[in-house]
C-alpha cells in the first residue's frame, strides 16, 4: 500500500506523513514547499505531476489547500485554482489510476454563518443536515471541492470520504 499525501509540508499533511511512515505504511508526500516529508515538489494543479505521482498509489489523502488565513494575502482566483481546480485534477488522476480510497480534508468553515447561534441561544447545533453558508472564498471553494468529490464518488465510483476538520494553524479566527 502506498498513500499519496498532498500538502505534506503543512500541519495536517506532515502529521499524516509522520504517522503513516511510523506505522510502516508507504507514504509519498506532495507539496509546493520542500520539507522532510515532501517527496514531490509541485502543485496539485500540475496534471502531469499528478499522473506521475499516482504511480503505485492505492490511496490519497488530499490535505493541500489555501486556508482561511490566506484570505488576507491571496486573490480569490488563487483559492479557485488550488482548492477547486487542484482538487478536480487530483480526483481525475486518482480515478484514472484506480486508487481504492480518496480522503478529502474539507473544513468546518463550510458551515460559516450557520455556526452563528440563534438570538438568545448559547450555541448552534450542527449536524450533517445543516446546509453550508460560507462566509468567505475559502469556505466557498471547499464546498465546491466537496461537490466535485461527491460527483466522482457517484459517477466514477471513486471511494471518497470528506472530513470537515477544524483548525490546524495558530492564527486568530473570527
Amino acid at each position: 500500500m502506498t498513500v499519496l499525501v498532498t500538502g505534506s509540508a503543512g500541519h495536517l499533511g506532515e502529521a499524516m506523513m509522520r504517522s503513516l511512515r511510523a506505522d510502516g505504511i508507504g507514504a509519498r508526500g506532495l507539496d509546493r514547499k520542500p520539507s522532510p516529508f515532501t517527496d514531490l515538489v509541485g502543485s496539485v494543479v500540475d496534471r502531469a505531476l499528478l499522473r506521475d505521482a499516482m504511480d503505485g498509489v492505492t490511496a490519497v489523502v488530499h490535505a493541500a489547500t489555501l486556508h482561511k488565513p490566506h484570505v488576507a494575502t491571496h486573490a480569490a482566483q488563487d483559492f479557485v485554482d488550488v482548492n477547486v481546480s487542484g482538487t478536480l485534477a487530483l480526483l481525475e488522476a486518482a480515478a484514472s489510476a484506480g486508487v481504492s480510497a480518496f480522503v478529502f480534508t474539507s473544513t468546518t468553515s463550510t458551515f460559516g454563518s450557520a455556526l452563528t447561534p440563534a438570538a438568545g441561544a448559547p450555541a448552534a447545533w450542527i449536524t450533517e443536515d445543516v446546509p453550508p453558508v460560507p462566509k468567505n472564498i475559502y469556505g466557498t471553494t471547499k464546498v465546491a471541492a466537496e461537490g466535485l468529490c461527491e460527483l466522482f464518488a457517484r459517477r466514477e465510483r471513486l471511494p471518497v470520504v470528506i472530513l470537515r476538520t477544524a483548525r490546524f494553524f495558530p492564527e486568530h479566527d473570527d
